[in-house]
């Protein structure tokens, strides 16, 4: 059995950015949330995405509870929410005893369906947010979807954890929207190890954020709370991680391109396998590569899951649609026909290894398997 291959992992720069910046924070003994480089790091991604501010924070998930936060969601209010994602994506509406309505994707996208999304308006038109996701680095259709939530005066917040870098028309996704969030999970196309960002050109709702997510502590002397706070601010060693990991981030990019390229180019020929659709018009980090079998293949998303699992390599499933999960299959589902899109994509999706640290030896090794499988 060969090195272990890993769908994503944590990649450190080869010229050690990131130690430069975490000695810093070592020898000024300032090694507790915030810092310089939990200010500089939120300065620099501001930059990178073009968006007025930013708050550093523990994690993805908190940067989407923050935004719900920010935007004032209450008990019973009913929030549309993207079907085909990660369950992070929903957890914070309940957090704030919302209701999540989920929403079906299309098959350009691999998004949330903008025909759906309008169906859901119709049924449901007092709705308070919509949350989209820029699914695997892949884009919304973000026009569509923009224009119908004006149209109802709904804000917009843009999960693109797995998008950082992304652009849609030139533009970064996670800045369209009203809020945009961004992880760097250990698995992300940059990691500080743990950890997120929320974005918005509201500079005083991320200065509330940032009041919120250091414990809500009043202006006084001594410890005052007049709003209920969490301890969700980055720590500065962790910043420091990610302003090391944004400076390779272009790198990153263009690896992962190389890497779904190869993908491509193996897999023409074999008509039993599509691969995650590109788009014009966007620029995808193509943080993870993946592939989709026909209907009536022989092979099967298991068969090529365990093959590689055999030779110690890492693949997965696409994510498990959010109205299937047994947490969450109380809640609406919409949808355009009559078989959901997100499932379908579930039942036929393939995520393969897509780390960036993989040598082209390695991908030819798990082309070489799957290609044996038909």
């Amino acid at each position: 059995m060969g090195k272990k291959i890993f769908l994503a992992s944590p990649h450190m720069s080869d010229e050690g950015y990131e130690r430069e910046f975490v000695k810093d924070a070592f020898d000024k003994n300032w090694i507790a949330p915030l810092g310089e480089n939990v200010d500089n790091f939120e300065k620099e991604i501001s930059e990178y995405v073009n968006v007025k501010s930013a708050a550093a924070l523990s994690a993805g998930t908190a940067a989407i509870h923050m935004a719900l936060k920010a935007l004032e969601i209450k008990e019973n209010d009913i929030i549309f929410c993207q079907d085909l994602t990660f369950s992070a994506t929903v957890n914070p509406i309940l957090y704030e005893k919302a209701t999540p309505v989920f929403i079906d994707s299309d098959y350009q996208t691999w998004n949330m369906d903008p025909v759906a999304l309008r169906k859901a308006f119709e049924k449901y038109p007092n709705v308070k947010a919509v949350i989209v996701v820029h699914l695997y680095g892949n884009s919304a259709n973000m026009d569509e979807i923009i224009k119908i939530c004006n149209e109802y005066n709904v804000p917009l917040v843009e999960d693109a954890a797995e998008s950082l870098g992304t652009t849609y028309k030139g533009k970064h996704t996670g800045t369209f929207g009203k809020y945009g969030i961004y992880s760097f999970n250990g698995n992300k196309i940059i990691t500080t190890s743990g950890g997120g960002m929320l974005v918005s050109n509201d500079e005083e709702k991320i200065k509330k954020v940032r009041f919120w997510s250091t414990q809500a502590r009043d202006k006084a002397r001594y410890y005052q709370h007049s709003e209920i706070g969490y301890n969700y601010r980055m720590s500065n060693i962790v910043a420091g991680i990610g302003r090391g990991q944004l400076k390779v981030l272009n790198d990153r990019i263009s690896k992962k391109q190389k890497i779904y390229d190869n993908y491509k180019e193996a897999f023409k020929g074999i008509t039993d396998i599509e691969m995650i659709p590109e788009q014009e018009n966007v620029r995808s980090n193509h943080w993870l590569s993946v592939i989709t079998l026909n209907p009536n293949s022989k092979v099967k998303p298991i068969d090529i899951i365990e093959a590689l699992e055999k030779e110690n390599i890492e693949s997965r499933h696409v994510w498990k649609p959010m109205h299937m999960q047994p947490i969450f299959e109380k809640y609406d589902f919409i949808k355009v026909k009559d078989n959901a899109v997100s499932e379908d994509l579930f039942e036929r999706g393939i995520c393969l290894p897509s780390d960036t640290k993989m040598t082209k030896e390695e991908q030819e090794r798990v082309i070489k398997i799957i290609k044996n499988l038909f």
